[in-house]
């Protein structure tokens, strides 16, 4: 039975291709109107429809050992704010899409989108409001587009903008993430929080409800607006933005250990650190506020949380932070970036820089 609504959301979603979206309503209903950022005749109704596709607000957290829906494979999305650390899989992500929570008593909209892959948390005030973020069911670049409940605006992820609505040119306040597995996640915080799938809602949380999309590169559900073929589509990247430049590392191009680049990206210095075994790879500003410009070398997995080392004897983990050392406490400053299918970065950020490593 669930075989036979995914094929027939599929057709819908085909057909969503064909007819796309007129000047003023989807065929979801889903209000279009007024001044886009974004060319019309290259958004899409998904097929859902508004909050078709439920977030999750208030998720409820168990203990890593009381995770036994996950395997050591699953992706999941972490978070760390003032110390309270919480991880969030993706095999609830992909039935939800936005969960809306307090992460360190910050207000946070962790957005995630299966089709193209990219996990980013926000901030959930908006116009000097509190919020919450909803899936509004329009797509573009296969990229979820959220709306803000405050306003009603419209969002798109990827574009990092509001582009549409009252908030119009608006960007959201990021809130750094890492993406990894759960068998990573689990050895670098053991005693961190992670996302139940008591979520209120029935789910078949343990089925990816898109088929074989994850490992067809062939196979996307919506047209794009720039395709490049420099990597397969669906190669997970971590993009880097930097004022007006780009650039994307592949995760799997990292050593099977621990491994990092330093390089100048559009005038500032990064780190940018990544294990292609252990599946993960964040980046940060090597620059400190007072102008202190630090190098860095690799750790070995077996001295998880840290990931890297300073030459002046300070000990960082996955986030930035400092934990042991000179520097204890303090946090680097994370890059712009995120994890995405290839496809998107470079529907996105057309002529993005490939990182060699």
């Amino acid at each position: 039975m669930l075989k036979k609504i995914l094929t027939t959301t599929i057709l819908l979603s085909a057909i969503g291709i064909l007819i796309g979206c007129d000047d003023s309503t989807t065929s979801s209903g889903t209000d279009t109107s007024g001044e886009w950022l974004l060319p019309q005749n290259a958004i899409f109704d998904g097929g859902p429809g508004k909050d078709g596709i439920p977030a999750v607000g208030g998720p409820q957290f168990i203990n890593v050992d009381e995770a036994t829906f996950l395997d050591d494979n699953d992706l999941v999305v972490g978070i760390n704010i003032n110390g309270d650390i919480k991880a969030y899989p993706h095999l609830i992500l992909d039935w939800h899409e936005i969960v809306n929570d307090n992460v360190g008593s910050k207000g946070v909209s962790l957005t995630y989108c299966p089709l193209t892959g990219s996990a980013i948390g926000w901030g959930r005030e908006v116009d000097g409001r509190s919020t919450t973020f909803g899936v509004s069911g329009l797509l573009y670049n296969n990229n979820l587009m959220p709306y803000d409940r405050a306003t009603n605006s419209t969002w798109s992820q990827m574009e990092l903008k509001c582009v549409n609505g009252n908030l119009i040119g608006a960007g959201p306040e990021i809130v750094h993430v890492i993406e990894t597995t759960w068998g990573t996640w689990k050895e670098l915080y053991p005693n961190s929080r992670i996302m139940s799938t008591n979520t209120g809602f029935n789910k078949p949380y343990g089925q990816y409800p898109y088929g074989d999309y994850r490992t067809n590169h062939g196979r996307l559900l919506f047209p794009i607006t720039n395709d490049d073929s420099r990597l397969p589509r669906k190669e997970r990247v971590l993009g880097v933005i930097v004022g007006d430049r780009t650039k994307a590392y592949q995760i799997d191009a990292f050593d099977d250990e621990l491994d990092l680049i330093q390089e100048n990206l559009n005038g500032t210095e990064l780190v940018v650190v990544g294990s292609s075994d252990y599946n993960f790879a964040a980046a940060f500003s090597r620059e400190l506020p007072d102008g202190t410009l630090l190098d860095f070398r690799a750790l070995e997995p077996n001295d998880f949380p840290e990931v890297m080392r300073s030459t002046d004897g300070t000990r960082w983990d996955i986030f930035g932070v400092g934990t042991q050392g000179l520097r204890e406490d303090e946090r680097l400053a994370p890059a712009l970036s995120f994890i995405s299918y290839w496809f998107a970065w470079g529907a996105f950020y057309p002529g993005a820089a490939l990182s060699s490593l």
